[in-house]
């Protein structure tokens, strides 16, 4: 059950009162940030560099913007745009989890990113900032966390500046039958054991590969985006449609 009216919504397979889910996203993520990068690359491979490097790519980005990453977590994004937008932009790593943002900070600070980066803790469905505040916005492997994922999907519309574009990257669903068996086994069969491996933590990886499942696929997000009122949305299938960059603008 996926942002119905409701009182219950999936946290993985299992169905929770709309009201828990946000503090049970937050203990596995609470879990999982001191392994987070390093989760990252063993889960990807590596890859995953490479899906932000070509978010950023697809942004837009120019010196002088006003940038906000939402689920910002250990700053990926963050770093890149903040060289990119130079002292007369801004970006707003923006994450409401709070042990996510401070392990951001301390990592972004630690490789000299200051001055035009500022920390926020938020949650997506009700964005602290005013009206037509940003050039872009971007969400990467966050959305599906969301409760409401309708509601931040139109809170970011909000903040975001007329011309503006938002950038959804987030897992999707695999576009042929043998890879998705394939990842449909390396999620449930590999990954948990690699989390309790390396993060000392199964439960928390057999929630976000279940999570993955239950993100609504490439075509329900653009429609998702379209009714929140973003328009020239498109979307772009990455390895295989593992993970899918949606786009969208605000005219």
């Amino acid at each position: 059950m996926k942002d119905s009216n409701q009182d219950t919504i999936d946290f993985g397979y299992k169905q929770v009162a709309k009201t828990e889910k946000q503090s049970l996203v937050a203990n596995v993520f609470n879990s999982v940030a001191q392994k987070y990068d390093v989760m990252n690359d063993l889960m990807s491979f590596g890859i995953h560099r490479l899906w932000k490097r070509y978010t950023i790519d697809c942004s837009g980005v120019r010196s002088g913007m006003k940038v906000l990453d939402i689920a910002g977590g250990t700053g990926d994004l963050t770093a890149q745009f903040s060289r990119r937008v130079g002292p007369t932009g801004e970006v707003v790593l923006a994450d409401i989890n709070d042990a996510m943002l401070e392990v951001g900070r301390d990592k972004l600070r630690n490789r000299g990113i200051v001055g035009n980066v500022r920390y926020v803790q938020a949650n997506a469905e009700e964005l602290p900032f005013a009206d037509d505040s940003f050039d872009i916005i971007t969400i990467a492997f966050g959305l599906r966390n969301v409760t409401d994922k309708q509601k931040a999907l139109e809170s970011m519309f909000r903040v975001l500046k007329p011309g503006g574009r938002l950038l959804v990257l987030e897992f999707s669903k695999p576009i042929q039958p043998m890879l998705n068996q394939a990842y449909d086994f390396y999620s449930f069969n590999i990954l948990p054991k690699m989390g309790q491996m390396v993060a000392g933590d199964a439960e928390s990886y057999q929630y976000l590969a279940e999570s993955i499942r239950m993100h609504p696929d490439q075509a329900t997000l653009k429609g998702m985006m379209e009714q929140a009122g973003y328009e020239q949305v498109t979307f772009d299938n990455l390895t295989g449609g593992i993970v899918a960059l949606h786009r969208g603008f605000k005219f």
